[in-house]
């Protein structure tokens, strides 16, 4: 092979085989109008030092090429008339990241553009829309490639501050102060019930594409959401909240997210208006319209690197590194808790349950091995097969990045927020959370033709992180101030 050449790893060929076409869209929104030029000319100077993005696919699929890289085929900047679109600034992004989803990036070149839209929205001065194919890279990949492109914006000479994060120990400080009996114990009921998990975790698996499938609702795509355009929407909140809820609840900021994704699909699910009690500001469903035994779950992304969270580029880019650039994922099947509950700190407490059963479980690592026997042994084309039919059985798609710890800019262009999506899978509904700085960002791409209005579903996120604020309120764990 020459040495401008490098091959594509399973999970890059499986992403992109014939019939398979996984794309990521990255929408930032920046504070101030975009300079194009100061975009290009950044461009120009560094995109040939990163070998994904100034590599294109060989014709079969298996390797990427060095090319040299024109920039300007690759930036859009659309002639834009602001008096025109006037304060439907929401209503032109959302349309026109929607037709880009119905556009293929062109392979005869790397597998990427970017779009600047000097649009006003609700949210931003501007919008810069980054789309890449997923065979370059996974959410974490990408995370550290932004990061490293921009600096903060208190401090333009200074880099992001990489977030560090730790691991949950699973062995308490009590157990490991105990004697050897009990540590020993402990150690072997820890060992059978991580088999145990994993083996019941590859059975739901097996079953799950074989022949188990999610309950029909009004959630659930089908085979041609693969091919339907998509439509995006996001909604801020405090990440502070989160934060909040996580430490009162001693729980993770995963499973507060999780709860908080229960609750709102089971609010969007049940279709019935709330009504207000004059007690307290709480809301209850006039109607409880969920079927009971219903089957609804989630293909939730997993890091498999050895360090988690995001990683320096330099890093990852290293040879063999533990951190290294790619898709170094797997997806785990998620049961989610549906239903109406009278107390919305149920559904953290059943996320934290589930939540806790998978960690326990070597069933992600174990997979991703699997997968990539297929895909070298068999073919991409039928590891694409099977992880579709995954897909195709299950009803939502759930991914989590974590993003900088303070304000970012790139290039005196400072970023408001960071909304990441995908888009060519077989589900109608895709939730991602972003964190940046003091917020989450919620981004949601669901398929039209199943979900009319992804504004409703951010609503309905919202609503149930706020639910949760208020009864910790009404047991008493925070002050009226905290629940502003």
């Amino acid at each position: 092979m020459a040495k401008e050449e490098e091959p594509l790893s399973p999970m890059a060929r499986m992403f992109q085989s014939s019939g398979t076409d996984y794309c990521t869209v990255i929408i930032v929104g920046f504070k101030t109008k975009i300079n194009p030029d100061v975009i290009l000319d950044d461009l120009k100077q560094n995109v040939s030092k990163h070998p994904r993005i100034s590599s294109k696919l060989a014709e079969d699929g298996t390797r990427w090429i060095k090319t040299q890289v024109n920039v300007e085929d690759h930036v859009f900047v659309p002639d834009i008339d602001p008096d025109e679109i006037g304060d439907q600034g929401d209503k032109f992004v959302d349309d026109y990241i929607s037709r880009l989803t119905m556009l293929p990036l062109d392979r005869s070149r790397p597998l990427w553009d970017i779009h600047i839209l000097n649009v006003k929205t609700s949210d931003a001065e501007a919008i810069g829309v980054i789309r890449s194919h997923h065979s370059l890279g996974d959410g974490m990949s990408r995370m550290s490639l932004i990061m490293a492109c921009t600096h903060k914006s208190s401090d333009p000479e200074a880099l992001p501050t990489i977030p560090i994060l730790k691991r949950r120990e699973n062995v308490s400080h009590g157990l490991r102060n105990t004697g050897w009996f009990l540590s020993s114990m402990f150690a072997i009921y820890a060992t059978v019930r991580l088999i145990w998990n994993t083996i019941v975790d590859f059975l739901l698996l097996l079953s799950t594409v074989l022949f188990l499938k999610d309950t029909e609702t009004s959630l659930k795509g089908g085979a041609e959401a693969e091919s339907n355009a998509k439509r995006f929407s996001h909604r801020i909140v405090s990440l502070d909240d989160v934060r909040l809820i996580k430490d009162i609840m001693d729980v993770t900021i995963n499973d507060v997210l999780l709860g908080v994704t229960q609750a709102a699909l089971s609010r969007y699910l049940n279709g019935a208006h709330d009504e207000t009690n004059e007690n307290g500001g709480t809301s209850r469903p006039v109607l409880n319209n969920i079927p009971c035994n219903i089957r609804v779950r989630a293909g939730v992304l997993v890091n498999l690197r050895s360090e988690i969270g995001v990683q320096p580029l330099a890093d990852m880019m290293a040879k063999d590194s533990k951190c290294r650039w790619g898709n170094l994922i797997n997806i785990v099947v998620l049961p989610l808790s549906i239903g109406l509950e009278t107390d919305p700190l149920v559904y953290l407490s059943k996320a934290k349950s589930t939540m806790d059963q998978k960690k326990n479980s070597l069933h992600a690592p174990i997979l991703y091995l699997i997968m990539s026997f297929i895909v070298s042994v068999f073919g991409a084309k039928i590891g694409a097969a099977l992880f579709n039919r995954l897909l195709l059985s299950t009803t939502a798609f759930i991914s989590n990045v974590n993003g900088p710890t303070e304000e970012i800019s790139l290039h005196g262009h400072p970023i408001a927020y960071i909304a990441p999506s995908v888009y060519g899978h077989a589900q109608a509904l895709l939730i991602h959370f972003q964190s940046y700085a003091d917020k989450m960002v919620i981004s949601i791409a669901v398929d039209p033709t199943i979900i009319p209005d992804p504004h409703k579903l951010c609503d309905a996120m919202e609503e149930s992180l706020k639910s949760m604020k208020i009864a910790l309120l009404g047991k008493g764990l925070l002050i009226n101030e905290q629940v502003s």
